[in-house]
């Protein structure tokens, strides 16, 4: 059983795993990161669909608005790393970058396998040694105090301090399977209870079905369970073979997995017309049935619904598409009217951990320093990235927590490591 002692081993080679090494080694620790898979950075890879979405460039306020469920903790490591910080980084490394809409930040060759090469030259440039396929068994604790790793071939690593930045369980054929969670809860910590997050989301009946393929721009999608609002979002959806996803759904749906494992009776409503209040849409639609008054329906309607929803809409609303305009009656006008305003999908469930994007829950945060990332139960152990009981939106946020996570606890763990 081999021995090999560094500073800080550094258990996951992800983002958060990857800029926790770098940092921790160019501050002159010595580190060793073991990493599951044969390469560093897999889930990098198919970030942005695969153009990595490397940051958001919006000021503080607003990310935390899209960070759960203790956004303030993340205050600490932001005013350590924040955008700036990123963006600098990445510049040194010879990644340029553009921002998009939505202030969000992505390499300027487009390409995801840019941003993991950069990152891993940039480490092992430092020294860093990367053993890869080296799927990390245990850790060992004595007297409370961790004295090394345990791999599945028997070999045993030691060192100051360690940095578990594992992931969560998304995506699990990037490495991401949960062995995070299971590390840290038999050293003492306790996790919350871990959620598919930013995941598509399945519905009841044929509806969604049928307009599968179609994005939907401009809209609001709200959430509702139990009959009460949860939250509302605007902008993009789409309708798939199963049921929605898109960006609005992904964000909706880190509560409406919550809500059902709850047993909640859980809907989304899509409204077309978010623009216009209910008044302003019935004077719209009276104008439109008038004008088109001689036309069928479902001409009246290709100015208010893209094609491919014009059947299926009429299906949900109950009114015949071949009917004349001037002979639409005023129950079927109402009719209309919900449906455009509210087009209701029952979730049934979601597609599952093969596609979501991020987990919801992990490490209890309140066992963890903020400003260090050390563990408050176990001395010279730090947490970075998705194996904390973080998540946000899409955009780019769960990249920068994952990078100021990262950072904070590759810095903090090599003063650790100098002063003992």
């Amino acid at each position: 059983m081999s021995k090999i002692q560094y500073d800080i081993i550094i258990i996951g080679a992800g983002a958060a795993g990857l800029i926790a090494a770098g940092t921790a080694a160019e501050a002159g620790a010595s580190v060793l990161v073991l990493e599951s898979m044969k390469r560093a950075g897999r889930k990098l890879l198919i970030t942005g669909k695969g153009r990595c979405n490397i940051t958001n460039n919006s000021e503080i306020n607003n990310y935390l608005k899209q960070i759960f469920p203790v956004p303030k903790f993340c205050r600490p490591m932001f005013s350590r790393f924040f955008v700036p910080e990123t963006l600098q980084l990445f510049h040194r490394l010879n990644v340029p970058t553009i921002e998009e809409r939505g202030r969000r930040v992505f390499p300027e060759s487009q390409h995801s396998m840019d941003v993991v090469d950069a990152l891993v030259k940039w480490v092992e440039d430092q020294g860093v040694t990367i053993k890869y396929n080296r799927r990390v068994k245990r850790i060992i604790k004595e007297d409370g105090k961790i004295t090394g790793v345990v791999l599945d071939t028997g070999a045993t690593f030691t060192c100051t301090s360690y940095i578990l930045a594992t992931g969560g369980r998304s995506y699990p054929a990037t490495g991401s399977t949960g062995d995070g969670f299971r590390m840290a809860r038999e050293l003492g910590h306790h996790i919350n209870t871990t959620n598919p997050a930013l995941v598509p989301l399945e519905t009841e009946g044929g509806l969604a079905e049928s307009m599968q393929g179609l994005s939907l721009r401009n809209v609001e999608a709200t959430l509702w369970a139990d009959s009460k609002i949860v939250r509302s979002m605007f902008g993009e959806m789409l309708f798939t073979h199963y049921g929605l996803s898109g960006p609005i759904i992904l964000d909706l749906s880190r509560d409406a997995v919550i809500a059902k494992r709850e047993n909640k009776f859980v809907e989304i409503t899509i409204d077309s017309k978010p623009a216009l209040d209910d008044a302003k849409l019935d004077a719209r639609l009276l104008r439109e049935l008038d004008f088109h008054g001689h036309s069928k329906l479902k001409s009246m309607l290709k100015n208010l619904l893209p094609l491919k929803m014009l059947y299926p809409f009429c299906d949900y609303v109950q009114c015949d598409p071949e009917k004349f305009c001037n002979q639409v009656s005023g129950v079927e006008r109402k009719r209309i009217m919900v449906g455009l305003r509210e087009m209701r999908f029952t979730v049934t469930g979601n597609t599952g951990w093969n596609d979501a994007i991020i987990t919801s829950g992990g490490v209890e945060l309140k066992e963890v320093n903020p400003s260090t990332m050390e563990s408050k139960i176990i001395s010279g152990l730090y947490f970075a990235g998705e194996v904390l009981d973080l998540d946000a939106a899409t955009g780019g946020y769960n990249l920068q927590i994952a990078w100021s996570s990262g950072y904070v606890a590759g810095i903090s763990a090599e003063q650790f490591s100098t002063n003992k």
